[in-house]
């Protein structure tokens, strides 16, 4: 390099020289882009589909819903509740404030693993109150190995029959078969290949879905849990519904057959 950048300046003014350098090392930045970089020219991004919500906890304080709703906020899942003794402290405000502000908003139960299914399904009935123009209910399962109190991990078999006693009584009591979200491990270790007629909502923060969780169908991508948005302070999960208005309109009255999807 040393040689062929003294060769270059021997012929070129410094003007001209400057830029055919420059020149070369973008040429050769791009090549090297190509050759090893990942490709993702050919998947959907978020922009791709109509339909984005959030989720939120506590954790965001107070949310400005209809400065929420004003930029481009179709939904809302707001945490509920967790295990079997835990409420979320600003769910009451939440699921208010998002319905006034005109927010689509489902309740969702992150799944604590040391406590008995019964009693954590009962725990979020008593929190959740039955409401038709509400977004089915969802499941939140996902290895907590940050957990101060509970890191096992149990079989399989026990998850999965467990799961389904929890899918089951939701929709009995709310009407609308729930939404699973699960994280690319835990996916991976318990989800592959089960709850195929039920939705899914995946999170994969760095690339499209399919490329983690390969065919499994899904309605909601959380693509990144660093976004920005008016209203709410700090980082905020953003998600994308994957079907038209029309799909959207039928999964809010809870009759999307997840069996159909694309």
């Amino acid at each position: 390099m040393r040689f062929l950048t003294g060769h270059i300046r021997a012929r070129l003014p410094h003007s001209r020289f400057v830029g055919a350098l420059l020149g070369a090392m973008a040429a050769l930045t791009l090549a090297a882009c190509s050759s090893f970089g990942p490709d993702f020219s050919s998947d959907p991004t978020p922009s791709s589909y109509p339909i984005h919500g959030v989720d939120v906890s506590y954790y965001q304080g107070t949310i400005d819903w209809p400065a929420v709703r004003a930029n481009g906020t179709t939904f809302a899942y707001i945490k509920a509740t967790e295990g079997g003794d835990y409420a979320d402290q600003r769910f009451t405000e939440n699921w208010a404030g998002a319905r006034e502000a005109g927010v689509q908003r489902g309740a969702y139960h992150f799944y604590y693993f040391c406590r008995p299914v019964e009693e954590q399904i009962t725990w979020f009935k008593e929190h959740v109150p039955i409401d038709s123009s509400a977004l089915p209910p969802a499941l939140d399962m996902e290895w907590n190995p940050l957990s101060r109190t509970c890191r096992i991990r149990p079989p399989r078999e026990k998850i999965l029959a467990d799961m389904q006693k929890f899918l089951d009584e939701l929709e009995r009591y709310y009407g609308k078969r729930p939404v699973i979200y699960s994280s690319v491990d835990f996916h991976r270790d318990v989800l592959q290949g089960a709850f195929d007629d039920y939705p899914f909502w995946l999170r994969s923060v760095k690339t499209f879905p399919s490329k983690k969780y390969g065919d499994r169908r899904w309605h909601f991508w959380q693509y990144t849990e660093k976004g920005s948005l008016p209203g709410i302070s700090g980082n905020i999960d953003k998600n994308a519904f994957a079907g038209t208005h029309a799909d959207w309109a039928k999964f809010c009255d809870g009759k999307l057959d997840p069996r159909a999807w694309p």
